[in-house]
C-alpha cells in the first residue's frame, strides 16, 4: 500500500479535498493519479490500494472525503469494498466519502450510475468524461453541510447508494442481472416473553443500539440481536432506506422531513410522534432534484 501523499496540502481558504486511489492495476492507478493531477490539482491523493481489502483499510486509517474504486478487483471487489465502507461507524459530525468506481467494460453499470448517488470512470480515464466526474465530485461536496428545503421522500430522487450497490452487487455474481437477491419477508422478533412473526413489510423502522435492533410497526414494539449492518443486506433496499449508521426507515411510514433548531434533518413516521435524525451521511436522500 503506498500512503505517501502526491501533492502538497492546499494552502486556500477551503481545506484539501483527500482522496484514496484503489484499482489492482499499477499503470492504471499511475495514469489516474496523472490525469487527477491535471484536471484537479489541488486534490490530494493520499493513499492508493490494490485491491478491496486493502481500499476499505485505508479508508478507516485516513478518512478520505472522496474513494475511486475499480469495480472488478481480486479478493474484494469495488462494489463489496463500497458496501463496508458504506457501513463504517462515523461520528455524526462526519460524512462518508463520495465513491467514484471505475470500470472497463461493464456497461450495466454506467446505465445504473446514471440514476445513481456514485459517479464512474471509464478506463481507460479520459480528460473530457473525468472533468465531468470531478465537477459533480465537487458540487456534492460543496453541497455538504448546506441548508436544504424541507421535503417529503419521493421516487424523484436520487436512489440510496446502498439501493445502487445491491443492483451492482447482483450483477456482479456469477448468475449475473437475472439472479435477483432474496430478501426478508418475515421477521422473528421478541415481544415481551413472546416470539412474534412480523412481516417486513409491516415494519416502520428498525433503530439499533449497542445490543438489540429494535423493530418498530404501527402497533408493536419488538427486540432482535440483528445488527443494522446486517439488515441493511437482508432488506429490499427499494422499500428501506439507511438514514443513519443506527436506523433503518421504511419508506412508505415517512411523513416529511423537517430541520431542528441544529439544523438536522428529522424524520416525522406516520401514525407515530417519534421522530428519526437523518446523519449528516445520508442527507443526500432528501435533497430536491
Amino acid at each position: 500500500m503506498n500512503t505517501e501523499p502526491s501533492s502538497p496540502p492546499d494552502t486556500g481558504q477551503h481545506a484539501a479535498v483527500r482522496a484514496i486511489i484503489a484499482d489492482d492495476e499499477r499503470l492504471m492507478r499511475e495514469q489516474l493519479r496523472a490525469r487527477l493531477t491535471d484536471v484537479w490539482p489541488a486534490l490530494q491523493i493520499v493513499a492508493e490500494a490494490k485491491n478491496g481489502l486493502e481500499a476499505v483499510a485505508l479508508v478507516n486509517q485516513h478518512r478520505p472525503d472522496l474513494v475511486f474504486l475499480d469495480i472488478r478487483m481480486p479478493g474484494l471487489t469495488g462494489v463489496d469494498a463500497a458496501r463496508q465502507i458504506a457501513q463504517m461507524d462515523i461520528a455524526d459530525d462526519e460524512a462518508l466519502p463520495e465513491i467514484v468506481f471505475i470500470t472497463a467494460y461493464d456497461q450495466y453499470a454506467v446505465q445504473a450510475f446514471e440514476q445513481g448517488v456514485a459517479d464512474y470512470v471509464l478506463k481507460p480515464a479520459e480528460r473530457d468524461r473525468l472533468q465531468l466526474t470531478v465537477a459533480r465530485i465537487q458540487q456534492r461536496l460543496a453541497q455538504r453541510g448546506m441548508a436544504d428545503v424541507p421535503a417529503a421522500a419521493d421516487a424523484a430522487r436520487p436512489q440510496p447508494l446502498q439501493q445502487l450497490l445491491h443492483q451492482l452487487a447482483a450483477q456482479l455474481n456469477p448468475g449475473g442481472a437475472a439472479a435477483a437477491p432474496r430478501y426478508l419477508d418475515w421477521i422473528q422478533a421478541t415481544v415481551g416473553q413472546a416470539i412474534q412473526m412480523i412481516p417486513v413489510a409491516e415494519v416502520l423502522f428498525f433503530i439499533s443500539d449497542e445490543k438489540y435492533t429494535r423493530v418498530q410497526t404501527a402497533s408493536t414494539e419488538a427486540l432482535i440481536r440483528k445488527p443494522i449492518k446486517e439488515l441493511v443486506d437482508e432488506v429490499d433496499p427499494a422499500l428501506f432506506w439507511q438514514i443513519h449508521r443506527s436506523t433503518l426507515v421504511n419508506v412508505k411510514a415517512i411523513a416529511g422531513v423537517s430541520r431542528d433548531f441544529r439544523g438536522r434533518q428529522i424524520i416525522a413516521v406516520k401514525g407515530l410522534g417519534e421522530k428519526l435524525e437523518v446523519s449528516r451521511s445520508y442527507t443526500h436522500l432528501f435533497k430536491g432534484m
